[in-house]
């Protein structure tokens, strides 16, 4: 039958569970997104492949949205966004409920494109590809030039650009950022500050 997100990825080819890759709708409370997410996640544990179809549609656009800007290549990123969520299937059993099913899939996250980006070789392997302003979380950083704004995020230290973009874009705050990538509150506002400092630069040149 294949992995569940080959299945997924299968469906999407066909025009089946189409997946916008334009940033999810926040109609919802953390709350409530947060109580569906877990009634979704026990579906999923209990066998129900179409729950973490669901789960996969509700948190598939910003997933790639930050593996995109993290890795600064498609194609490495459609990768990156099918390994993500096999490694969250085959990890549900671990996920205690302690944080939000979205903190921890980010938390995931960041991890895979760190260790993609530092891994021997992946320097060689990148191929740094034009990308649109059009992508997931444009809008938060409206106002700056997006092609530009774009490649100087590219060109920032791998850890730096994750905490920039959990913060700034994902909108997590420094205790947040700080759990997902390890790192205390400090150095999450430390990294995020020296971001801000090298992407103003960039952009004023």
């Amino acid at each position: 039958m294949g992995s569940p997100v080959a299945v997924i990825e299968a469906k999407r080819a066909r025009g089946e569970g189409q997946v916008s890759l334009s940033p999810p709708r926040q109609s919802l409370d953390r709350d409530t997104r947060r109580r569906e997410d877990d009634e979704l996640v026990g579906r999923t544990r209990r066998g129900d492949m179409e729950a973490f179809e669901a789960l996969y549609r509700r948190h598939s656009s910003a997933i790639f949205g930050l593996a995109l800007r993290m890795l600064q290549n498609r194609a490495d990123a459609e990768d990156m966004l099918q390994e993500i969520f096999l490694q969250a299937y085959d990890r549900l059993g671990s996920f205690e409920g302690r944080s939000a099913f979205g903190t921890w899939l980010y938390r995931l996250s960041v991890n895979r494109c760190l260790d993609h980006l530092r891994s021997r070789g992946a320097k060689e392997q990148s191929r740094t590809e034009p990308l649109t302003p059009e992508l997931p979380g444009g809008s938060t950083t409206a106002g700056l030039r997006g092609l530009e704004l774009e490649r100087a995020i590219g060109e920032l230290p791998p850890s730096s650009r994750a905490a920039f973009l959990l913060h700034h874009v994902a909108g997590f705050d420094h205790k947040e950022v700080g759990e997902m990538m390890g790192i205390a509150v400090g150095t999450s506002k430390s990294l995020v500050h020296r971001a801000r400092a090298r992407l103003k630069e960039a952009l004023a040149r």
